[in-house]
């Protein structure tokens, strides 16, 4: 048994794994910073209230809501030759490139034919979106989920600096599209594409789905198994409430960070006096924390246990958005460099235990799953993380017209104040537990 304890402490053995894996969280950040920030763009040819232009926005996040659950417990249940997660990663991750390819053309064409190739686009993405997750938790042992999750987070995070910060430069250059002619804000999109469609392949002919860990007498009884949204509430139900509560406090994280990240570049520009350029390097510090300490908190937690982990995570950032308000609130009087500077650097601190948080709660919910319930427990995740993407905006925006910008940093340490409390009461969860 020692010796089983030991070879459990290292990723070693897994990481090639975990990289390719990553792959998928790589594509998911190429794609998602590049729509987030130019599709409003594109929609603005078209429609001049921004209300409208946020509807529109808000599409990926409902569909999120209902395919992300869906789409993840029938992979659970998906029996193939190339394994249950994989063929929805293999048809719909390259449905989702060619798609994506096609938005800033269809910009240029009409209104209607962008706004079906984004919903084509997001149905597609969300879909594939719980699968590609639920991939880790059944190749790499639960002790060492954090770590790995660490390395895929580190992949996802370098993938949103690439996006934003060269693959962006792409947007300005002239390229001859048939019927368009000579247009710009097309090349970075189909570019990303590429990528994408290169990590899928990669993925199908390195990773090798372990279809041995259920046996033929479970698959018969998985047949029979409750309908999915039964299957939910059954998770809910449960007596031991491990599993609620930890879905109830990432609620109030992302709640609190959804509610902010909209507003930081409105914040930078109007307050602090940056240009648009510049205002998107606010949001890059988080982005770069994210990559650089992924790795490092997943390791951290292996070592000092997730939960504690967290909830110290969350404290940290507690403390940081109160700082982040007083500089909002009091400190207006500073030479404004000073003050852009500073206020990146609390946004890294911001990012560094954010990204805490989130390598390691994943992990955890993983953790209280079973083998035929890792897909279920994944959809439940996105499913209250994408509720808080829905609801916060609107309720920060609310506080910031009331009360100023400095009660949007409020709002956000109040609901991760909450989170904290609540995850006092998670009890399951960590590397050991089986």
């Amino acid at each position: 048994m020692e010796a089983v304890k030991k070879e459990k402490k290292s990723l070693k053995g897994y990481w090639l794994t975990t990289f390719l894996i990553g792959l998928g969280f790589f594509t998911m950040g190429l794609m998602d910073p590049l729509y987030d920030n130019y599709v409003p763009i594109f929609l603005g040819y078209y429609i001049e209230q921004n209300s409208l232009i946020g509807l529109v926005m808000t599409l990926d996040n409902i569909l999120a809501i209902i395919l992300i659950p869906i789409f993840s417990a029938l992979s659970d249940k998906t029996r193939t030759r190339i394994g249950r997660r994989m063929p929805y990663i293999v048809t719909l991750l390259p449905i989702s490139a060619v798609f994506f390819a096609l938005v800033p053309v269809m910009a240029y064409k009409s209104l209607i034919l962008l706004v079906v190739t984004i919903f084509m686009l997001n149905i597609s993405k969300q879909a594939v979106r719980g699968p590609v997750v639920a991939l880790m938790p059944d190749m790499v042992p639960g002790d060492l989920r954090s770590e790995a999750n660490g390395v895929i987070n580190t992949m996802g995070g370098i993938a949103t600096i690439l996006g934003t910060i060269l693959l962006a430069r792409l947007m300005d250059v002239f390229i001859h599209v048939p019927g368009l002619g000579n247009v710009d804000k097309v090349l970075a999109f189909p570019v990303a594409s590429v990528f994408v469609i290169l990590a899928v392949v990669l993925l199908f002919v390195f990773v090798k789905e372990n279809r041995s860990k259920v046996s033929t007498k479970e698959d018969r009884e998985e047949k029979n198994n409750e309908p999915i949204i039964k299957s939910l509430k059954a998770v809910i139900g449960e007596k031991e409430k491990s599993v609620l509560f930890i879905l109830l406090s990432l609620l109030c994280w992302f709640i609190a960070y959804q509610g902010i990240l909209p507003f930081v570049g409105k914040y930078t520009t109007e307050v602090l006096g940056t240009s648009a350029g510049t205002a998107a390097l606010s949001s890059g510090m988080v982005g770069v924390a994210y990559a650089i300490f992924a790795v490092p908190s997943g390791k951290f937690a292996h070592k000092h246990g997730r939960k504690k982990t967290i909830r110290w995570a969350l404290i940290a950032i507690v403390i940081v958005l109160l700082l982040v308000f007083i500089h909002s609130a009091f400190l207006t009087n500073l030479p404004s460099m000073v003050r852009l500077l500073s206020f990146w650097v609390l946004l890294f601190f911001f990012g560094i235990f954010w990204v805490t948080v989130v390598t390691n709660s994943f992990p955890m919910l993983w953790q209280m799953a079973d083998y035929k319930t890792i897909g279920i427990y994944t959809g439940l995740y996105y499913f209250f993380s994408q509720a808080a993407s829905i609801i916060s905006p609107p309720l920060a925006g609310g506080a910031t017209d009331l009360w100023g910008y400095p009660a949007l940093f409020l709002y956000g340490l109040v609901f991760m104040l909450i989170a904290y409390l609540l995850m006092s009461k998670v009890n399951r969860g960590e590397p050991e537990d089986d």
